[in-house]
């Protein structure tokens, strides 16, 4: 294999067209578009640092997905700690060549039936039948063999079958009364573009990532975030879910419709905001996002 020095700028310029990509696969990873933005940010930090470090790289994509899926596998392993709830299953090596039916079936399934498959043929259905790669490069990407490559592949297509002739009820996720009286406040006062009142509800030390853009702390900072916002008029907030979480929807009211452009997730301590992340620049978080509204 020809290695190469992949220099910094060239690496963020390919992280940049990536990104959309290697979100798909960490969210798909870790079952929310929240956490595999997490994973995903963690990908690009470990990747400059390797470059940072005068690491080669024979073909950055693969190298690239390499590192998402030690991070994934990393994230789920802290949460199956956190939760001791997740579990492997062994795989045995049966053949199941690619079909177009299962590509179409994986493209089109939830989050919520991909965390219902084991890890291992959870990456292999999305690199096979999401992403588009041949076996050879999962098996680079896994760092499986090719036959297990396989084995992963042909169970969780079955799986995933097995699954798609369910009838997939999520749970209506819940929101405590005061959260909901909490955020309430937060969106009422955005809509009303009282600024003056929103920073009053912040805290002094805190913390702002708009997702994609930059990321911004303590309350002088983050206080001129609130007024770009007050300099256009293509946003309304209303309260939901994103993938089960609290959080706030963002549409355009210009375009009457009512399809989401982004969210807001807006954590609390002691009475005062102290993070948002907005993910209003990153679009491609969307895409696979389980989005519900609250009822006004």
């Amino acid at each position: 294999m020809n290695t190469a020095k992949l220099d910094r700028v060239a690496l963020e310029a390919m992280l940049g067209a990536l990104r959309p990509k290697l979100h798909r696969y960490c969210a798909r990873m870790a079952g929310s578009v929240i956490d595999g933005e997490d994973i995903v940010q963690e990908t690009l930090i470990k990747a400059l640092q390797a470059i940072d470090g005068d690491a080669t790289v024979g073909r950055p994509e693969q190298w690239l997905f390499r590192i998402a899926h030690n991070a994934a596998q990393d994230h789920l392993r802290r949460r199956q700690r956190e939760q001791a709830r997740m579990s492997e299953t062994d795989m045995t090596t049966i053949e199941d060549p690619s079909a177009s039916a299962d590509a179409r079936l994986a493209t089109a399934a939830s989050l919520r039936s991909f965390m219902q498959l084991a890890t291992v043929q959870r990456s292999a259905v999305i690199l096979v039948d999401v992403l588009g790669l041949s076996l050879h490069e999962t098996c680079e990407v896994s760092g499986a063999t090719l036959a297990a490559t396989k084995a992963a592949l042909h169970r969780g297509r079955s799986q995933l079958r097995l699954l798609a002739s369910q009838d997939e009820q999520a749970p209506a996720p819940k929101l405590d009364a005061g959260d909901e009286r909490r955020l309430r406040r937060y969106v009422d006062l955005f809509n009303a573009r009282d600024f003056d009142a929103v920073r009053a509800l912040i805290a002094e030390d805190i913390q702002l990532e708009i997702v994609n853009r930059t990321r911004m702390r303590g309350k002088a900072q983050v206080s001129n975030y609130f007024g770009n916002y007050d300099r256009v008029q293509d946003w309304a907030l209303s309260l939901g879910f994103v993938d089960g979480r609290p959080a706030i929807l963002i549409r355009n009211p210009q375009t009457g419709d009512d399809a989401v452009r982004g969210f807001m997730l807006v954590d609390w301590q002691d009475g005062k905001v102290s993070h948002i992340r907005d993910f209003r620049y990153a679009p491609y978080c969307l895409a696979d996002a389980d989005i519900r509204f609250i009822d006004e």
